[in-house]
């Protein structure tokens, strides 16, 4: 079978970029100075933006964004932020709908701190009205290294693909001790369970992928009333704790 070529297109000034399996991929040297500049800027508000919350608590909720008001999901979520804000943990979402919107709707209603790192859309993604205070990113990338470095309790509910992308960046972070050990807490048993079997059985078991103790890092739970008492035991067992 022959393989199909990479076709090319004139683009920029007659530059080739190569257009494969219809995505475009442009040359690095066509990566132009000021996008570079953005980048580093964004680093540089995320960072200070959350350096207001240095030495706090914080728990970031990821989630479906399709959740309405009448799902479980919503209402366990709202049920959990609610608890963890009496707490004194600060709630960062995504500051979207859905989850997230439940996630800050409980630190709202629990009179708590409740952040949003929204990401800036083609279709523009509105900043749920119970965010308190939020920051905006143009790019996914630095939008993510900020919800990796906020927090000290990661709590995943169910998703799409975003989800499942920020569940294993975060469990990557902590398997490779690029971030310390923290509570990764999946919410949703129908939801979340045929995937940590695949996990066990195929990346473990089959294929040597991870080691045994790398399932150590998440903890699977049905509800929010599981889940706080899950984070009740990790805050007994470590004690006082503050962000680095």
């Amino acid at each position: 079978m022959k393989q199909k070529k990479a076709k090319h297109l004139k683009t920029n000034g007659g530059r080739e970029n190569s257009r494969i399996d219809g995505l475009l991929r442009v040359h690095p040297h066509e990566v132009s100075p000021w996008r570079i500049f953005k980048i580093i800027a964004e680093f540089v508000s995320g960072f200070e933006f959350l350096s207001q919350y240095e030495g706090k608590r914080a728990a970031t909720f990821f989630g479906s964004s399709r959740y309405s008001f009448e799902d479980r999901m919503y209402r366990e979520a709202t049920d959990l932020a609610r608890r963890l804000s009496k707490e004194g943990f600060t709630i960062i979402t995504g500051g979207g709908s859905g989850v997230m919107e439940a996630a800050n709707k409980g630190a709202y209603e629990a009179r708590g701190r409740s952040l949003g790192l929204s990401i800036r859309l083609p279709a523009e993604q509105q900043t749920n009205r119970y965010v308190k205070e939020s920051e905006s990113f143009h790019y996914f990338f630095t939008r993510k290294v900020m919800l990796s470095f906020a927090s000290e309790l990661y709590i995943f509910f169910p998703g799409g693909f975003g989800t499942l992308d920020e569940f294993f960046e975060i469990i990557t972070l902590v398997q490779t001790k690029k971030i310390k050990s923290v509570p990764v807490v999946l919410i949703g048993k129908k939801f979340w369970k045929p995937l940590l079997l695949w996990i066990e059985n195929t990346m473990h078991r089959e294929s040597r992928a991870i080691d045994k103790a790398d399932m150590d890092i998440y903890h699977l739970v049905d509800n929010a009333n599981e889940a706080f008492r899950l984070v009740k035991r990790f805050a007994a067992r470590r004690g006082p704790s503050r962000r680095k």
